[in-house]
């Protein structure tokens, strides 16, 4: 298994350290390098790639949104996972449009942050059961404007997905193989013309 190089940027001094220890010590990471602050991450981050770069948001002088914003053109492989107290609309969706993928709050479990990496990486968008109810809220309406064609199976799939849920834990409710589940995510994202879970949830339950 390849392991998952992971870059922090935190301004927070124990949170920084705790999460470098994390990942750090965890089969399959790899802490590449810590940040303070968002300058200091812009200016190397476009040089070491890293596949993942895990970032607060209230950041001092640059914020961690604009961080992404600024970094995502230059090295569009590598995900951004927000980590933040913040779960106001405004933060998370800023974060979204401007090119992160997942979005966490600081309260997630040791667990949940590893598992959030990895799906990450592996090409999902992990979010806070929490983020995922108002990024579904913001959507106005929970009513599908088409059926796209999808199954009931796939039709429940992605009403897990819009909850939070991790693909293993999807799994592991419907009883199926998380391959299976995979599968069944990429024949949704095909119907649906999109790439990720959250174009997915946004054009599925989209206003009519």
């Amino acid at each position: 298994m390849k392991t998952i190089q992971v870059a922090i940027v935190e301004d927070t001094q124990d949170i920084r350290e705790g999460l470098a220890l994390l990942i750090g010590s965890s089969e399959g990471f790899s802490c590449t390098d810590v940040f303070s602050n968002a300058e200091d991450a812009l200016a190397e981050l476009t040089r070491i790639k890293p596949d993942v770069v895990l970032t607060d948001i209230n950041l001092p002088g640059m914020s961690g949104i604009d961080l992404v914003k600024a970094l995502k053109p230059s090295i569009p492989a590598t995900q951004f996972l927000m980590c933040s107290v913040y779960e106001d609309d405004e933060s998370i969706f800023q974060s979204l449009k401007n090119g992160a993928t997942g979005y966490l709050l600081k309260n997630s479990t040791p667990l949940k942050i590893l598992s959030s990496i990895q799906e990450i990486s592996a090409g999902g968008s992990p979010m806070s059961s929490s983020i995922a109810r108002r990024v579904i809220a913001s959507f106005q309406s929970n009513i599908p404007s088409k059926d796209y064609d999808l199954s009931e199976r796939e039709k429940e799939i992605l009403q897990y997905l819009s909850e939070g849920h991790m693909y293993k834990e999807v799994a592991s409710s419907l009883f199926i193989s998380i391959d299976t589940v995979r599968t069944h995510i990429r024949k949704i994202y095909e119907k649906l013309e999109v790439h990720s879970r959250t174009e997915a949830l946004n054009k599925y339950y989209s206003k009519k």
